[in-house]
């Protein structure tokens, strides 16, 4: 059933704990005054990211809540609320108070749902009919980081030119609306989240029964805590939970989507049929089977498109990935009829290029999944109970549908911190680094590949180096790491 967007009752309003909107009227008129934004864009591939208390402060934070408030504001739709969650992070709630702070003066009302999948915010701003979503986290990064995600009122990424606009205004570019005498409110709805949960259910049902199944879940002290093990539970799995609990100052440290060994090591301890870490967000997942192999994107990518193509559910045996995908996924997906499309890095270029191409199922290496007969964005979670589920179905385990699957071409990515952000978006600019490329591409020729690219999130430049030969992958992979050391880093 889907929610009147109109102001709750029986909720108590908690903008009185927040920073005074009258305040935060009269500072966002004045502009940005002595905060400092980058030279560069401040949003990057998923919004915008940066150390709190640093690039992310709470004087920063009002003003984005203010501005894209104003900005979003400009579709006509006043009347509707904005969905505010937030990862665990201990600078959550300061960058909530502020953007509630910031949103409220312009007018909005902001449901906070509190703890919660990034997925979530998505899927409420979409079923309750609001005007947009907003999410604190910084995903799979370290504690002291955060970043504010946005979406727009259909649950996708808030559209660039929209970015851009909320961008420019916070460069001092635009105008704002003089205050009326009507503020906007903040209620706090944590019980939405248990309409997200109803939801990841619903397209398995009646068939969803994962009886007899032990699951091992890393939910990296993060979003994943809010229920992820209360999703598999109630779908009759045996659940084993790591990092069970949110806990804002250990949120991805040596656990979840990207420290694998503590749920391999979970998995064998316990005889587990298979496990999934979560990122701190919970909207990417990795999997690993009952031999303890990592099963990524690229995996759960050709699986699920698998059986999605033999359930003639797949437009064109297309998939969407990027350009990290494993050449020896591609090739397997080819023998079978399939053709995968690659795009840059980032959900977002995946999500534009599946509704381009009218495509189902499209991802990302690092787990990111998105499959448009279920949601418009990418949700660990549901990507974790399909999988299962699809193991179940087949009757067989994890472990010996990736046996029938491919093998993977050695690949190896390696980050090097360049702190200087304009050297860093701009490596192709050095010489010296183009040329380590240029030799190794020439070496390996068709039996491998190179890509060099700046992170949107982190202040690392990412080296991948791909090949049918290991040592050729290792060699290169010193070689045009070494360059971007000496001549980038420094």
């Amino acid at each position: 059933m889907v929610s009147s967007p109109v102001r709750p009752t029986g909720t108590v309003p908690v903008s009185q704990q927040l920073i005074d909107t009258e305040a935060a009227v009269e500072r966002s008129l004045k502009g940005l005054g002595g905060l400092q934004l980058p030279a560069g864009p401040l949003f990057g591939t998923d919004g915008i990211r940066g150390k709190a208390g640093d690039l992310l402060n709470a004087p920063l934070a009002m003003e984005i809540g203010y501005w894209a408030g104003q900005i979003m504001q400009a579709q006509g739709l006043t009347d509707r609320p904005i969905i505010l969650g937030q990862d665990s992070r201990t600078s959550g709630h300061m960058l909530a108070s502020a953007l509630s702070a910031g949103l409220t003066s312009a007018g909005l009302d902001v449901w906070h749902i509190g703890l919660c999948p990034t997925p979530a915010v998505a899927y409420l701003a979409e079923s309750c009919q609001a005007l947009g979503g907003i999410m604190i986290s910084a995903s799979h990064n370290p504690p002291a980081d955060n970043g504010i995600k946005f979406f727009g009122g259909d649950g996708t990424k808030l559209s660039s030119p929209v970015q851009a606009a909320i961008e420019a205004a916070l460069r001092g570019q635009a105008t704002a609306i003089a205050p009326g005498s009507t503020w906007g409110q903040c209620y706090y709805r944590p019980e939405l989240v248990n309409r997200y949960a109803s939801f990841l259910h619903e397209p398995l049902l009646p068939g969803l029964d994962l009886t007899g199944m032990k699951v091992v879940l890393d939910m990296a002290w993060g979003s994943a805590t809010r229920l992820a093990e209360q999703v598999f539970v109630e779908a009759g799995a045996e659940v084993i939970a790591l990092h069970g609990a949110p806990d804002g100052d250990r949120i991805n440290v040596d656990c979840g989507s990207t420290h694998l060994e503590p749920l391999k090591a979970a998995i064998q301890a316990h005889g587990a049929d298979l496990g999934f870490a979560f990122d701190g967000d919970a909207d990417r997942v990795m999997a690993v089977d009952a031999q303890g192999r990592v099963v990524d994107g690229d995996y759960i990518l050709y699986l699920w498109g698998k059986r999605l193509q033999e359930q003639g559910r797949l437009p064109n045996d297309t998939l969407i990935s990027t350009v990290m995908a494993n050449l020896g996924f591609e090739r397997a997906w080819e023998k079978l009829g399939g053709t995968l499309v690659r795009t840059q890095v980032g959900d977002q270029h995946v999500y534009s290029e599946m509704v381009r191409r009218g495509a189902k199922l499209g991802g990302e290496q690092s787990g990111h999944i998105l499959c448009h007969h279920y949601s418009l964005t990418g949700d660990g979670i549901l990507t974790a109970l399909h999988l299962a589920t699809l193991v179940q179905t087949l009757g067989g385990s994890l472990a010996a549908l990736v046996d029938d699957s491919f093998q993977t071409y050695p690949q190896k990515l390696q980050n090097v911190m360049v702190v200087d952000r304009d050297r860093r978006l701009n490596w192709q600019d050095c010489a010296p680094v183009c040329q380590a490329v240029a030799a190794a591409e020439q070496a390996m020729g068709d039996a491998g590949r190179v890509l060099v690219r700046p992170s949107g999130t982190e202040p690392v430049i990412r080296v991948m180096v791909e090949a049918a030969d290991a040592g050729l992958v290792d060699r290169w992979t010193q070689h045009i790491v070494q360059a971007v050391t000496q001549h980038l880093a420094g």
